[in-house]
C-alpha cells in the first residue's frame, strides 16, 4: 500500500484567541495536482506554513510521506508567495536557481557541474535560459515567479506546495507553469497550490480542499467541486463564535 503524501489530523491554529484553522482533516495521496480553495481569511496559507512548519499548530498533527516533515525536508519544495520574499536581494537568477540544490550538495559545498547543469536545464523549462545572469530584482512578476519554479524543480523534490504562484504573473507565464505542473503530476509527483480563481479549477486541477477555517470538502474535482460546498465555503459566516 502507498504511503500518501499527506496526511492532516485534527489540525487547529490561531493567531491568539481567534481560530484560523478548526479541526481540520484531510488526507492527499501521491500524484494529484490539488488546489486549495476558500474565502480570503480562510487559512489557506496557514496551512501550507502549517506543513513546512512555518507556522506551529495549537493541536493535530501532519504526516508527509509517511514521516515527519523534518524527516522528509529534502522531499518537499515550498514556493511562497511573492510578498514574503525579498526581491533586492544581489543575486542572479541562476544563483536562485541553484539554491534548490543546497539540500542535496550541503550549505557549504560549492556546486557541481551536474548541479549547475540541472540549474541551466531548469531554466530552459521555464522559458528562462536567457537570463541566467541578470539580477532577480530586475525581472518582472512573471519571470521571478518562474525562477522560483526553476529552483523548485532542481529540488527534485516529490511534493510541492506553492502559495498562490499565479498572482501577478501573465497569461503566458501561467500556462508554463501549470503545464510544467501537470507533467510533474503524470510523474507520481504531489503539488499542493493556494488558488483563488474558481474559473480554471476544473482546467488546472484535479483534486481540490475547500476551506473556510474548517474543511469543507476534500477529494477529487467530481466529489469536492459542487455548489453546495462553494455556497458554504464563500458564504460570510467566519466560525466566529469558536474561540480557543
Amino acid at each position: 500500500m502507498s504511503t500518501h503524501a499527506l496526511t492532516i489530523n485534527n489540525l487547529t491554529v490561531s493567531y491568539g484567541s481567534k481560530p484560523v484553522l478548526w479541526n481540520i482533516n484531510a488526507v492527499i495521496p501521491q500524484g494529484v495536482l490539488l488546489a486549495v480553495a476558500g474565502p480570503n481569511g480562510a487559512g489557506k496559507s496557514t496551512l501550507i506554513k502549517s506543513i513546512v512548519q512555518l507556522v506551529t499548530p495549537q493541536a493535530g498533527t501532519i504526516t508527509v510521506l509517511g514521516g515527519s516533515y523534518p524527516q522528509h525536508r529534502h522531499q518537499v519544495a515550498y514556493i511562497p508567495q511573492r510578498s514574503a520574499v525579498d526581491w533586492d536581494f544581489p543575486i542572479n537568477a541562476l544563483d536562485v536557481v541553484l539554491m534548490g540544490r543546497y539540500g542535496h550538495i550541503g550549505w557549504f559545498k560549492r556546486p557541481s557541474e551536474d548541479d549547475k547543469f540541472r540549474a541551466l536545464e531548469a531554466l530552459h523549462s521555464v522559458g528562462m535560459s536567457s537570463f541566467a545572469q541578470h539580477p532577480i530584482d530586475e525581472l518582472s512578476c512573471g519571470q521571478q515567479q518562474r525562477i522560483f519554479l526553476a529552483r523548485a524543480l532542481v529540488q527534485d523534490a516529490s511534493v510541492y506546495l506553492m502559495d498562490e504562484p499565479f498572482v501577478g504573473v501573465d497569461s503566458a507565464t501561467e500556462k508554463i507553469i501549470i503545464g510544467l505542473l501537470k507533467k510533474l503530476r503524470d510523474e507520481g509527483k504531489t503539488i499542493v497550490i493556494v488558488h483563488h480563481d474558481l474559473q480554471t479549477l476544473q482546467d488546472y486541477f484535479d483534486w481540490l480542499l475547500l476551506l473556510n477555517i474548517e474543511r469543507i470538502a476534500c477529494g477529487p474535482l467530481d466529489h469536492a467541486f459542487k455548489q453546495e460546498y462553494l455556497t458554504t465555503a464563500y458564504s460570510s459566516h467566519q466560525f466566529s463564535e469558536k474561540v480557543l
